[in-house]
Formats: C-alpha cells, sequence, structure tokens
C-alpha cells in the first residue's frame, strides 16, 4: 500500500537518492545532503510550531509500506520571499508608438520581478520512475492540496507553483545560455545549484535591473519561454485541473512557467468533504471513483489513495487502510476524489 506523510529523519537516504535521480533543473532539490537533512529537520520544527512563517515548510514522502521505502516527494513552502528574495521574469509588455512615423509596435518584454513574496509554494515534486504507474503522481501531487484545505490557516491566500522549464538530455538550458549565461558566467547547473542551497544573493547583484526584449533573445530561446520540461509535463497538467493557471511568470534560470491560484478557489478547499469512517472485513469493491483519504491529524497527517464508495456520509475502509492512516471506527476522515471531472 502506498501512504503519504510527513518526512522524518530517517527517511534521509531515501530522500536523498530521490534528489540525486532529480537531476539538473529542480532548484528546489540540490544535489546536498546536508540541505536535503536540514529540510527534514525544517520541516519537523515547522510542525512543532518553532520557527517564523518565513522559515516554515513541509516535506512530504510517498512510502511503499510493503517494500518500507520512500518512493516519491513533494512539499509545500508556507511563505516564499521573507528570508531571502524570491525573483521570477514578469513577462509583459512595451509599446513603441511614433504618430509622425506612423509606427505602432507592441513587444514583448521580461522584467525583474518579486511579485510573489509572501505566497505559499507548491514545490520538490519527484517520483522514483519506476512508481509511475497508478496515478502514483497525481496522488502525490494533490496530497498537498488536501492538506492546504485542512489547515487553511496555516498558508497565504494565494498558492503558486514554478514549474521545471526546457533543458535537454545533458542538462543544458537554451534560455539560460542565451539570457542568463551572459550576466553571471557560469553555466545552468552551478547557478541552479546555488540558487537551490540560498545563495541567491548574487541573483539581485548581477541581475539586469531594465526590461530585456524577448525579440532580442535566439529564436530557440523566445521558443521555451513558459514551456515545461516534457517530464514535467503531468504534473502541470495536475495543478491545472486542481485551478491553478499561467499568469505570466517565470523562472529566471530556464524560463519554466510560474501557476497561481487564490486559495478559496483550488478544487481541494471547494469540493473536499469529511465523512465518517467504517472498518469492515471487505469493503465494497464495486466502486468507480478514486479518492484521496486523509486523517486530518496536523502531526501525524497521512493519506492514502482508495478506490471506495461513499454513502450517507460513510466510507468503508479495511483494517489494514485504517491503520494505515492511524484512524479507528467512527473517526472522520477527508475526501478528495483524484480526478476533477469526477
Amino acid at each position: 500500500m502506498m501512504v503519504i506523510r510527513h518526512a522524518e529523519h530517517r527517511d534521509l537516504d531515501d530522500i536523498y537518492a530521490l534528489v540525486v535521480k532529480s537531476g539538473i533543473g529542480m532548484t528546489s532539490l540540490p544535489q546536498n545532503k546536508e540541505a536535503t537533512a536540514a529540510r527534514i529537520a525544517r520541516t519537523r520544527n515547522t510542525l512543532e510550531g518553532q520557527l517564523a512563517k518565513g522559515e516554515q515548510g513541509y516535506l512530504f514522502v510517498l512510502e511503499d509500506t510493503e517494500l518500507k521505502r520512500v518512493v516519491g516527494i513533494s512539499a509545500i513552502e508556507v511563505a516564499v520571499g521573507l528570508l531571502e528574495p524570491f525573483y521570477n521574469f514578469h513577462v509583459g509588455q512595451q509599446v513603441h508608438a511614433s504618430q509622425a512615423l506612423k509606427v505602432y509596435k507592441t513587444l514583448n518584454t521580461l522584467f525583474l520581478s518579486n511579485d510573489y513574496t509572501g505566497c505559499s509554494e507548491l514545490c520538490s515534486l519527484f517520483l522514483d520512475a519506476d512508481f509511475r504507474a497508478n496515478n502514483n503522481g497525481k496522488f502525490l501531487s494533490k496530497a498537498r492540496l488536501l492538506f492546504i484545505a485542512a489547515f487553511q490557516s496555516c498558508f497565504e491566500q494565494k498558492i503558486i507553483a514554478e514549474m521545471r522549464g526546457f533543458s535537454d538530455a545533458d542538462g543544458q538550458s537554451v534560455f539560460w545560455n542565451a539570457l542568463g549565461h551572459h550576466f553571471f558566467s557560469m553555466d545552468f547547473a552551478t547557478a541552479d545549484y546555488l540558487s537551490g542551497v540560498g545563495q541567491k544573493v548574487f541573483i539581485a547583484e548581477l541581475m539586469p535591473r531594465f526590461p530585456l526584449y524577448i525579440d532580442l533573445l535566439p529564436a530557440e530561446a523566445q521558443q521555451v519561454i513558459a514551456q515545461v520540461h516534457p517530464h514535467t509535463q503531468p504534473a502541470y497538467h495536475v495543478l491545472q485541473s486542481e485551478g491553478l493557471e499561467y499568469q505570466g511568470y517565470i523562472d529566471i534560470f530556464d524560463a519554466g512557467p510560474s501557476l497561481e491560484a487564490e486559495l478559496k478557489n483550488l478544487r481541494a478547499v471547494k469540493t473536499s468533504q469529511i465523512v465518517q469512517v467504517k472498518i469492515v472485513k471487505n469493503p465494497e469493491q464495486q466502486a468507480t471513483v478514486d479518492y484521496l483519504i486523509a486523517n486530518d491529524q496536523y502531526h501525524d497527517y497521512r493519506v492514502i489513495l482508495n478506490n471506495s464508495t461513499i454513502k450517507q456520509g460513510v466510507i468503508e475502509l479495511s483494517d489494514e487502510q485504517a491503520q494505515t492512516l492511524e484512524v479507528k471506527q467512527d473517526n472522520r476522515v477527508r475526501i478528495l476524489s483524484l480526478n476533477a471531472s469526477e
């Protein structure tokens, strides 16, 4: 059985193995074991209420309970940009006009922005390639939104997600080579790593302060603006189905799009339900809807994915499912259909 829960210190080796597999371009997953350990510690300290808002974050793991192995990770940052700047490019427009020459031209621009400062961020989604089946990817991504729905007061009113932009098999970013490389004199992998481990001051020191005209970039760089990495396409569509949309902001390194939504407009917030648990030996197997089922316990949060029948506000669970969720007879759980159309 698969279960999603908070990361614990015992998960370090499994999580770091996933970080290494994630490769170049996942800024929030730098290949540094000390940084990974610190990320887990920050999750535990957040749960204990020991951190200021700008330091708070939750790291979730997807565990195969039979293998006793963590096979996926995802995360939420509570409020980005409060302790260190959070940068992106805003894709805007400038108009150049001359009545005398009868010229009127609208040009697309990139402008360095901190507009997402203070927003909550969905990040660090990665699933082992051997487990990208049985809706595990959707499950891992959407469980975060169910957690937000349960504990809305812990998060900000705007939720964002930076999607991984296009890079080739060698980890080269066309966008970085056409733009960022000229200002930083370092390769994409190095800049991405430094940003991931918190050394972001170089961005403010070296990035241009004035709008950059997109038309002046090479055609191949223009084409990848707001495009997602092929491996990230499924995650992109999952978040779109949950209410997040692209609103003209991109990553400064690889030009991947940022998605955003008001917390109140998330599907999990609007449509998740609270139902009562009924533990039975043989739950009814005729259900056609897959549900995320969460115990809504803040410190010991657990979510499973199950094909379940809901009748009159009651959900049937097997002993194993109830034990995995750490719930008992007549406890209440929060549910959300896996697919937005159901």
